[in-house]
């Protein structure tokens, strides 16, 4: 288990917590259910929440799910290998500004806050991969060994 220079355990514990606090206020924002009375009659606002709810919802839910991959690499229930296979931050679907429209400004502003969290990983996990990447030069090198070792020379 090899720390890399780019992201460190530190790093992951911090983003985790404010996911999860992040995540505890988009679950209040858009949870239709506690809004009781202020339930919107317009379609489109009802319609605007409901997109806008799940994407964003999603977006945060990729980011833990990410984050709990790293913390469970940084203890040791998760192989490299299987980090590199499985826990890969999926892209982002931002926001519609059309829906945006409808929605009041705080949970505009969730949403943009939700976007710049995974922006910042999505950052991370690029970063985290190209330390891996092998370079055309590298790849011709162990070419050439593997022909030596098969080949007998």
């Amino acid at each position: 288990m090899g720390a890399h220079a780019d992201i460190g355990q530190a790093i992951i514990e911090s983003l985790y917590c404010e996911a999860l606090l992040l995540a505890d206020d988009v679950r209040a924002a858009f949870d239709l259910s506690r809004r009781g009375a202020s339930v919107p009659d317009d379609d489109m606002l009802r319609l605007s929440l409901s997109v806008e709810g799940l994407r964003t919802t999603t977006r945060v839910m990729h980011v833990l799910a990410w984050l709990l991959n790293q913390r469970a690499y940084y203890s040791g229930d998760m192989s490299e290998f299987q980090l590199r296979r499985h826990g890969r931050l999926p892209e982002d679907r931002l926001a519609d500004p059309e829906n945006l429209a409808w929605l009041e400004p705080d949970i505009c502003a969730l949403i943009r806050a939700s976007e710049r969290l995974h922006a910042r990983v999505a950052r991370l996990d690029r970063a985290w991969r190209d330390s891996f990447a092998m370079h055309p030069a590298a790849v011709l090198r162990l070419r050439e060994r593997l022909g030596r070792a098969v080949g007998g020379s």
